[in-house]
């Protein structure tokens, strides 16, 4: 079956929530012609649960998963905070870090409140995500981007979500809840995993997304 080259080809982002969507977003329309979609697209969907010792893992996980189930070419991310001096926390627990039904302010004021103690030299802190594609046949690529920067011992801004409040990049001095959208979205561990995913997108063979498991 042929199709022809302007015609959209659907991609699901394995996520709900809002702020990451609208990132991804963002970035796939200098793409291909993408007919995004979301979770919020598939109500009845149950998302696997987020498992494992890696960003990398729980990504993979999570896009194979929905691709399988779905019948859709996927994109998920798994991503948060790491915090060398608190050996790696809260790491692949970011999203739940204050308890499983946390709210990311919890999470914000455990953290802060976890490293009150640390000098500044010991505040490096990185923001890492793995980005995962997948078809119903299973994982085509899996990548990661790093941002590194240091936490502050109290927020600032009213942008962004997560961890954006305490977090300062290198070479910045605002933190990603202080940046514009444009800006962050241009620097974020999410733009350097999605810019190594870039070639793998808008190379895709055009019957992909015709391919279903038997």
């Amino acid at each position: 079956m042929h199709i022809h080259p302007m015609a959209s080809m659907e991609i699901v982002i394995a996520s709900t929530n809002m702020h990451k969507i609208r990132e991804f977003r963002a970035m796939l329309k200098g793409l291909r012609n993408f007919d995004v979609l979301s979770l919020h697209d598939f109500p009845q969907y149950i998302p696997l649960e987020e498992v494992g010792d890696s960003f990398e893992e729980i990504a993979s996980k999570k896009a194979i998963h929905a691709a399988s189930t779905l019948g859709k070419l996927v994109l998920a991310d798994d991503s948060g905070l790491v915090v060398p001096a608190l050996s790696g926390a809260p790491g692949v627990y970011s999203a739940r870090y204050a308890g499983n039904e946390a709210t990311d302010k919890e999470n914000r004021i455990k953290l802060l409140r976890d490293t009150e103690h640390l000098q500044e030299a010991d505040r490096f802190a990185y923001l890492e995500c793995s980005l995962a594609l997948a078809g119903p046949g299973g994982l085509k690529k899996c990548v990661k981007g790093i941002c590194e920067g240091m936490l502050l011992t109290k927020e600032r801004g009213s942008h962004g979500f997560g961890y954006d409040s305490i977090f300062l990049k290198h070479d910045y001095s605002k933190t990603f809840a202080e940046l514009e959208e444009d800006t962050k979205n241009r620097i974020s561990h999410r733009r350097k995993a999605f810019d190594k995913m870039h070639i793998t997108l808008d190379t895709l063979p055009e019957d992909a997304l015709l391919y279903r498991r038997v």
